[in-house]
Parts: structure tokens; C-alpha cells; sequence
């Protein structure tokens, strides 16, 4: 282990975001598979938790898609309600959808708050809009708005899909839909939207409190999975009843638990190495897949730098772009005690 962190330190790794300087970098593999190239395991195995108990175990088709169903949903997202409905949908079962973040960080304030902008990427080349994201101003713990119109970001817009909270240090995220949360709720006169709100997702990152040098290590909760493919409702009725407080007191019932995968280290290289299928072309302490440990093959989530500003960020069943878009904007976000 002193062998590897000093062959970390030697590494000099350079990056112009001083973000990816908080920790070690994720380097693509030397020698990735072709982008062409299919994952090595595209199904799930029978016994997966993604169904809760109690419930038939289900699993996503036996063959990868060829994208064409969501190449042909892309074309259907240019009105919000069918965009809403889109990023908030499980990714249809054997699809995978490729997607690219751009962070836009020109402008008076957007050094310190830039906007994010999710697309997802079609087999032409072209870009599909799906959710921006940007990190509220004024407020004790990062929150993030999440919205389906990239020209308005505010919370009371009609085009407001969620948020992503965290905690003070910066160590525990969560993701909520579009819906009111109780006091709102309960002081609302309005039907629109005010429903209460469910959580989505859960990220917990490890913290570091001795100060190794070291790739990331996070935790992911998802709400389970119905026999038919659908996400189960989960809306927290009191405080210590929420995704991260089950997570702790280890009741998992109808919950998913997934981490990332892994990285492994070179010796050539003196770095620890992912291989995502040459859709990550540059080191980052924010490149990572996520994965269920039944199965750390079928790549759930995974997300890496290409330029400067420009992230890849790809996703399938059971997750949904609002989802992985809170997951990716979690990994953005400094962190106090983790590096």
C-alpha cells in the first residue's frame, strides 16, 4: 500500500479544474475496448435485488439494445410534457442511454455556480435536451434545482423536475422529484404540483478521515424495482424514515443498494484504471461506475471527463435520467471530508 500511495504522489497528475485535484484521479484503461465494442455482461442474473421482497424477481432483457427505441423516443421529447414523463421513466430494459454533460461556467457568478446541461446523444450525432442543473445561491448545504427548460431554473417553475440536497460536510446527497416537501405541502392551496415529494436516490461517499490518497468510494440507494419494471413510490414520512437514515439502520426492504466500481491499480501506469469503453478519455477524480455487487459488470451508471467542461454520462435499467443526473452533480460538488 505505501508502494502504491507513493507512486500515486509521483504521478504528478495535472488538471485544469483544481476540483479533480481534491483526490486520485481515475485514469481511462491504456488500452480500452472499442466504443463500438458491447459491454462484457448485458444481463442481470436471476436472483437481483432490483425487485423488493415479496414481489416475482424481475430482470432486464437478455440482449443489449441495438438503441433503437430510444434513438426513436428522442424524437419525441420537443414538448414538456412528454420530456417530464422521459427523465423520470426507469431506462426501457436492454437500453442503454448515452448521454453528455456540458458545465457552463462563463458569465459573472458562474465561476463559483456554474449550470449544467444534460443531452442525451443520438446515433447522428446530434443532441437531445433532457435537464439542466444549477447550484442554488443561498442555502446552508449544496441544493441543486433540476428543471426540463434550460432557460429557467427557479424552483417555482413550471418546468421544475427536482433537486439534489446534501449535508452539511458534503459526504450525503439526496435526490427528490418535482413534489412539494410537508411544510410546503401542508400550507399549499394549489393542486398543481403539490404533491409530496419522493426521494429518487441517495449517494453516500466515505468519508476520509486520515487523508489517504485514493479513488472515491460511494454508496448509491435507489427505491426498488415492481414485477413490472416500475420504481416503487418512496416518500419519507418522517425525518429519520429517509433513503440515507434506512440505508444506516440497514433496513433495505423494497431499497437497492449499489456502489462503484472498484478501480484497479497499474503498475505501468502508477495509477488506479477504469475501463469504460472509450466513452471517458480523461483522468478525473470524478470518473466512476456504479454497480450492484451481484453483478459488478453490468454498469449501471458511468460517468467521466472528455474535455475540460465536457462529461459523458451514461445509464440503463433500473435507473432514470433525473436519477443519474443528481448522481453526476453529486460528484461535482466539493466534498469537506472525503478527499
Amino acid at each position: 500500500t505505501e508502494r502504491k500511495l507513493a507512486g500515486l504522489q509521483l504521478s504528478g497528475f495535472v488538471d485544469g479544474d483544481v476540483e479533480d485535484q481534491e483526490s486520485t484521479p481515475i485514469i481511462p484503461s491504456p488500452s480500452p475496448a472499442s466504443p463500438d465494442e458491447p459491454p462484457h455482461a448485458l444481463v442481470l442474473p436471476q436472483s437481483h435485488t432490483f425487485v423488493p421482497q415479496g414481489d416475482q424477481q424481475g430482470r432486464p432483457g437478455s440482449a443489449e439494445s441495438d438503441g433503437s427505441d430510444v434513438q426513436s423516443l428522442a424524437g419525441n421529447l420537443d414538448n414538456g410534457a412528454a420530456l417530464e414523463r422521459f427523465v423520470l421513466e426507469p431506462a426501457r430494459e436492454g437500453s442503454l442511454v448515452k448521454c453528455r454533460i456540458s458545465r457552463d461556467r462563463k458569465g459573472m457568478d458562474r465561476g463559483l455556480f456554474p449550470t449544467y446541461f444534460l443531452h442525451m446523444e443520438r446515433d447522428d450525432g446530434k443532441k437531445v435536451f433532457l435537464l439542466a442543473g444549477r447550484k442554488r445561491k443561498k442555502s446552508a448545504t449544496s441544493n441543486y434545482l433540476i428543471s426540463a427548460d434550460p432557460t429557467d431554473l427557479s424552483r417555482g417553475g413550471e418546468s421544475f423536475c427536482g433537486k439534489l440536497r446534501s449535508n452539511l460536510l458534503g459526504t450525503q446527497f439526496t435526490i427528490f422529484d418535482g413534489g412539494e416537501g410537508k411544510k410546503k405541502n401542508a400550507t399549499s392551496t394549489t393542486t398543481e404540483k403539490n404533491s409530496s415529494r419522493q426521494e429518487l436516490s441517495a449517494v453516500i461517499y466515505e468519508t476520509n478521515v486520515l487523508g489517504f490518497k485514493g479513488p472515491r468510494k460511494m454508496t448509491v440507494i435507489l427505491p426498488g424495482m415492481t414485477a413490472e419494471h416500475q420504481r416503487v413510490e418512496f416518500k419519507a414520512s418522517v425525518e429519520h424514515d429517509s433513503l440515507i437514515e434506512r440505508w444506516k439502520s440497514k433496513n433495505m426492504d423494497q431499497l437497492i443498494e449499489l456502489c462503484n466500481k472498484t478501480p484497479v491499480w497499474n503498475d505501468d501506469t502508477q495509477s488506479y484504471v477504469l475501463n469504460f469503453h472509450g466513452r471517458v478519455t480523461q483522468a478525473s477524480v470524478k470518473n466512476f461506475q456504479i454497480v450492484h455487487e451481484s453483478d459488478v459488470d453490468y454498469i449501471i451508471m458511468q460517468f467521466g471527463r472528455v474535455a475540460e467542461d465536457v462529461f459523458t454520462m451514461d445509464y440503463r435499467y433500473p435507473m432514470c435520467a433525473l436519477q443519474a443526473f443528481g448522481i453526476a452533480l453529486s460528484s461535482f460538488d466539493s466534498k469537506l471530508a472525503c478527499e
